[in-house]
Parts: structure tokens; C-alpha cells; sequence
């Protein structure tokens, strides 16, 4: 428990590890590296597939049976043979991912809002947290007994509180939330699509290479370990060890988007980019070139020369002087 603005903050019980900080240190010179290889936005094509193969794993761990190939012939309007929840699941999660963007990570409000769009027409009252008491039950064994519905509101309350407040890594509180979400268990259905997403959404708010790296592809892929962490974490009575097998996920996701992304990006991909990272304030050849430091002066000078004639840019001022701004 930690005290801030006279507001009691109750922090989750965890404990920062050597194996969570040498991850830290690893995510975080990784995604130097995505910067500077301008690979925090992938091409077209590249976001589609990792967006699609991000749905599949997160709704396949959950139970659905649609493969990628019938999630791509699906967003490409084709006729699929597949049981009708299965494909208003993937619906539903095309329309929240594609708004990813959207969610204010420290809204509770948001949070209801994103369920609601997942869970539209799968359950009553989609967006409303449990009032009643659940269980996870595996085969005949009761493997996760949730606070009663009493506490849900209040549990809610206290966890978007740390989010907001606590000092530590963004990177570390995602995972947190991640798992205190999932102990919680809010919603009455639907809770593992959305802690999955609302980590992401969490991420995003300060590194935005999480918008297209598929890291449920590799949850899915471990999932009896995703599984076991959760397990442990809820006997230990503290998610360390669920932080510590995340921060992996993380870490393995990033070394895999280096590998695919090792590839040249042309003039259009960096200016899409920078527009992203510098909205609509005006800025110098300087500040291009120190976003993507792989390029040259007069590289940086043709792609600022292309955005102006292709009406991307207005450019003011004149020699060193000079400065631009996304239409």
C-alpha cells in the first residue's frame, strides 16, 4: 500500500526480480532497435497478418475454432464454413482491435466499453461487471475461485488506481494488470480476450510497435505455461511469477519482429510513421532525422522534399530555418 495526493493506492503484491530487470533491460534495447530500424509500424500487408494471426491465437486459447485462412477469406468478405459464434467472435474482435487505439488505458470506463464491443451479442449486459460469484472450473477441479461480485467493483477501483499512479515501469504494471485482471475476473465471460488486449492497450500508451506484435501468437503457443503462471502466481499469492514469464513473451515477440522487419522502408512507410509520432506540431529536418538515425542528411531532405510535392507536408520558413507540419 502506498500513500500519493492523500489517496490510499493499494499495489498489488509483487516483487521486482534480477530475471524481471535483465528482461526490462533486454525489452527495452529491443525496442531502441525498432525505432531506429523504423519497425514500430510494419508495412500494410504485415500489419494485417499479424493483427489477424493476434485475433486467432487470443479466441483459439478461449476455445474458437477459426484458423487464420478463414479469419483472412472472412475480412475479405467470403463465404466460410464455421459455427455462427465462432464467427461473431472474430467479428467482434476485429472491431475492437481495429479501434485499439481508442481506449484510454486508465479508464474503467473503457475497459466496460472494449468488453462491450467483444462480448456484442454473446452474453446479457456485455460491458457490466459481475455482480455474482465464479469459479474456473478445469475437467472436475476447481482451479480458480474469483472474489465474490460483492468485491468486484472495489478490486476494479483499486487495480486502475495503481495503473494510473504507481511509480513503477509501464512495462511492469501491463503485467500486473494483466494478471490481477485475470484473478479478478470482472466480467462474467470474456475476461482472458480482454486482459490479453487491455495489456496491449496499456502499452501503447508509450510504445506503439504493441499496436501490430503479435504476442498472443506466442501466448497461444505457450499456453500451458501462460496456464501454470497464472497458477502459480494465485498459489504464491503474488504475480511475479506470471510478470517474469510475460516480460519473456515480450522480450521473445520483439526479437522475432526484428528478425521478419530487417528490411528496407521506403519514403511513404517513415513519413506515415513520423506522422504518428508527431501529430500535427511542426518540426525541423533535425527532428526527422533523429526519429530515424539509419538515414542520411539528403535521404532525410528527398523524404521531406516527397511529403511537400505530395501534399503530405506544409513547409515553412527557409534554410535552416525551415519547418514542417502534416497536413
Amino acid at each position: 500500500m502506498i500513500l500519493s495526493n492523500d489517496t490510499i493506492i493499494m499495489k498489488p503484491p509483487y516483487t521486482i526480480t534480477e530475471k524481471i530487470m535483465k528482461l526490462v533491460a533486454g525489452i527495452f534495447h529491443q525496442l531502441g532497435e525498432v525505432q531506429g530500424a523504423s519497425l514500430h509500424k510494419p508495412r500494410t500487408e504485415l500489419r494485417k497478418k499479424n493483427r489477424i494471426k493476434t485475433i486467432q491465437s487470443s479466441l483459439e486459447i478461449e476455445g474458437n475454432t477459426m484458423t487464420e485462412e478463414q479469419i483472412t477469406a472472412l475480412l475479405d468478405n467470403k463465404r466460410i464454413l464455421a459455427p455462427a459464434k465462432d464467427i461473431l467472435e472474430v467479428q467482434n474482435a476485429v472491431a475492437l482491435y481495429n479501434g485499439i487505439r481508442k481506449f484510454d488505458p486508465f479508464k474503467i470506463s473503457a475497459l466496460n466499453k472494449a468488453h462491450a464491443v467483444l462480448m456484442k451479442d454473446l452474453v446479457d449486459k456485455p460491458g457490466k461487471f459481475r455482480t455474482g460469484n465464479v469459479g474456473i472450473v478445469k475437467g472436475n477441479k476447481v482451479e480458480h475461485l474469483a472474489p465474490s461480485g460483492q468485491m468486484v467493483n472495489g478490486l476494479m477501483k483499486d487495480l486502475f488506481e495503481y495503473l494510473k499512479k504507481d511509480d513503477d515501469l509501464l512495462l511492469i504494471k501491463s503485467c500486473v494488470f494483466h494478471y490481477e485482471f485475470e484473478f479478478i475476473h470482472p466480467y462474467l465471460d470474456g475476461n482472458g480476450r480482454i486482459g490479453r488486449f487491455w495489456q496491449t492497450v496499456i502499452l501503447l500508451k508509450d510504445y506503439p510497435v504493441f499496436e501490430f506484435l503479435p504476442v498472443e501468437s506466442l501466448i497461444k503457443q505457450r499456453q500451458d505455461d501462460y496456464y501454470k503462471a497464472l497458477s502459480i502466481s494465485d498459489k504464491s499469492g503474488h504475480s511475479t511469477y506470471f510478470i517474469e514469464f510475460m516480460l519473456q513473451v515480450i522480450n521473445d515477440a520483439l526479437a522475432e519482429a526484428l528478425r521478419v522487419g530487417n528490411r528496407s522502408v521506403t519514403a511513404e512507410e517513415r513519413l506515415e510513421m513520423f506522422r504518428d509520432i508527431i501529430g500535427n506540431r511542426n518540426f525541423s529536418r533535425k527532428d526527422y532525422m533523429e526519429n530515424f538515425r539509419d538515414i542520411s542528411m539528403a535521404t532525410a531532405s528527398r523524404d521531406l522534399k516527397k511529403g511537400t510535392d505530395d501534399s503530405w507536408l506544409i513547409k515553412e520558413g527557409d534554410k535552416n530555418k525551415t519547418v514542417y507540419r502534416y497536413m
